[in-house]
């Protein structure tokens, strides 16, 4: 039996009824490691932003597990760089959902920060303006803040997006650690090379789910090239979808990989019950 971290039921997510993530059904297991990867506009960073809450379904729902903690770095383009704040104000953000805005920090929290600071490589930055960082330098920034969060649930957007090898490097050993942890962590990426190496499971978007599970299953040629043609599909217009009856292609399931059995409609990508990977046929097409 799975430990789900978060259940998707139905999921569409999107902008002024113009939806970017269709159906997504599935389990997100406490302790996971999983990457979100797909072409630009896929849905990725929409996905985050709804399980945080950012933006609210149009159908379905996105389920956590009671008390889940959750940490969010968004991609470093959303940070305001000049906003006139040094890097132990930033990390120190950390705290806030523990503190509350005019919370009083112990000694105990100083030291958490000091500590976060040094796991990332920034010791002795703590009153750098962060306008004087470089990208790297801010990205180990932001790892700080959500070490200091202590989350179950980590959800990072492009984390190594235009940073350099070494920062990767120290980064992926953060998220290797929150891993054995046995925090769940959920990332999406670019870089199917390293997605490959670093991360044992992977969900395939192309606004909808096309594959889900172990990694190697995952990224198969055809799994990649059929939702480079999905994706293009979507691309000059993505509108709403009511329910299953939308122009999607279809993508159909068996049974669900943890045990809950769907007859999974267009648009769902199937977790494989006795390999735990997922899989998607190729679509019966229509009109996009």
């Amino acid at each position: 039996m799975s430990d789900p971290c978060l259940t998707f039921n139905n999921l569409t997510l999107g902008y002024d009824r113009h939806a970017a993530v269709h159906h997504l059904e599935g389990v997100v297991d406490k302790g996971s490691l999983t990457a979100i990867y797909g072409a630009n506009g896929s849905g990725k960073s929409t996905l985050l932003k709804g399980i945080v809450g950012l933006i609210k379904p149009m159908a379905g729902d996105c389920k956590r597990s009671p008390g889940t903690r959750i940490a969010y770095l968004p991609q470093l383009s959303e940070i305001d760089r000049a906003f006139p704040a040094r890097v132990v104000d930033i990390v120190s953000l950390g705290l806030w959902p523990r503190l509350g805005l005019l919370g009083r920090q112990t000694a105990e929290d100083r030291k958490a920060v000091a500590d976060a600071l040094v796991a990332v490589g920034l010791a002795g930055f703590e009153k750098r303006p962060l306008d004087t960082l470089s990208g790297g330098q801010m990205q180990r920034a932001l790892f700080a803040r959500v070490l200091v969060q202590n989350a179950d649930l980590i959800l990072l957007d492009e984390p190594f997006n235009a940073i350099d090898a070494r920062t990767v490097r120290d980064l992926l050993v953060i998220i290797s650690r929150w891993h054995a942890e046995g925090r769940t962590v959920m990332a999406v990426l670019h870089d199917l090379e390293l997605v490959r190496l670093h991360f044992p499971e992977t969900l395939l978007l192309a606004r909808a789910p096309v594959a889900w599970g172990q990694t190697k299953d995952v990224l198969t040629p055809a799994n990649l090239e059929y939702s480079r043609h999905f994706d293009e599909a979507w691309h000059d217009d993505a509108p709403w979808c009511e329910g299953d009856d939308a122009h999607h292609g279809s993508i159909h399931g068996h049974e669900h990989g943890h045990g809950h059995g769907h007859d999974h409609h267009d648009g769902h990508a199937h977790r494989d019950s006795k390999h735990g990977s997922a899989s998607a046929k190729a679509p019966q097409t229509e009109d996009a």
